[in-house]
């Protein structure tokens, strides 16, 4: 039995994730910390993980939460030797790289989206980059619920990252045509944001030619995509060494 620590068990994803934690036999919410503290739950809250009592030690972090808290929650993984799963979205570079850096202390896995799908699109936009080469223009969609704070989302740079590896880091990105007045360059990467109603997360790339376009796209259907990837990825790094995870290792 895997004991979790939620962080951000009050929000969205956390409530999602406390569900479908309840209908498994092989974990289960040892606690969770929130600073919004639930009238009822079925494990211990607190408001912050400086509350949580000693003796009380969890086998693994899942993060669903605010990027603001982040460091201290990686000081805390690194102080209780507790290995974590950082999926909270729109972490900063400065942040990704300091808790890259404590990975050499204890077992970090992270991912900018935990569904397993997007891992698969990610490797599918690589190959098609690949063998398309620089004649298709590519650009990047993606849309989300008119609550999401970041924009882009995590997920399309992570996309346009795996485009840019697989091709010897040639592109840049334009996130913004508006203020300009010139042609689209052969070695750009466009990325557009939506905001709207209640969409769970949409992303699309597409490759577009002289003669036809190429359309690589994910949609998530619910949340449940998510919280069952975060699930898994705490499994999966319990008792692992030291070390820097995300969903290629986990496949």
């Amino acid at each position: 039995m895997v004991n979790i620590l939620l962080n951000g068990c009050s929000g969205r994803m956390g409530q999602v994730i406390t569900k479908l934690v309840k209908d498994r036999e092989d974990c289960k919410i040892l606690c969770g910390v929130d600073i919004r503290k639930p009238e009822s739950s079925d494990y211990p809250v607190f408001t912050s993980v400086d509350e949580i009592p000693a003796d009380m030690k969890a086998d693994v972090i899942i993060d669903f939460s605010h990027p603001s808290g982040f460091r201290k929650l990686v000081d805390y993984a690194k102080d209780t030797k507790t290995p974590l799963v950082a999926a909270t979205t729109g972490i900063a570079q400065t942040d990704i790289d300091y808790f890259k850096a404590q990975a050499s202390e204890i077992a970090i896995f992270h991912s900018a989206n935990m569904s397993l799908g997007i891992c698969l699109l990610k490797d599918l936009v690589k190959k098609a980059a690949a063998f398309l080469g620089s004649d298709y223009d590519i650009e990047i969609i993606e849309k989300h619920h008119n609550q999401k704070l970041d924009a882009p989302s995590g997920t399309a740079l992570a996309i346009a990252d795996a485009i840019n590896e697989a091709d010897n880091n040639k592109y840049e990105y334009t996130y913004d045509r508006h203020s300009r007045s010139a042609k689209r360059s052969k070695h750009e990467i466009g990325i557009s944001a939506v905001r709207g109603g209640n969409i769970v997360g949409d992303h699309e790339v597409l490759f577009i030619g002289g003669n036809e376009i190429i359309e690589i796209t994910h949609k998530a259907a619910s949340r449940d995509v998510f919280a069952d990837g975060a699930v898994k990825a705490a499994l999966f790094i319990a008792g692992k060494p030291a070390g820097f995870y995300n969903m290629e290792s986990m496949l």
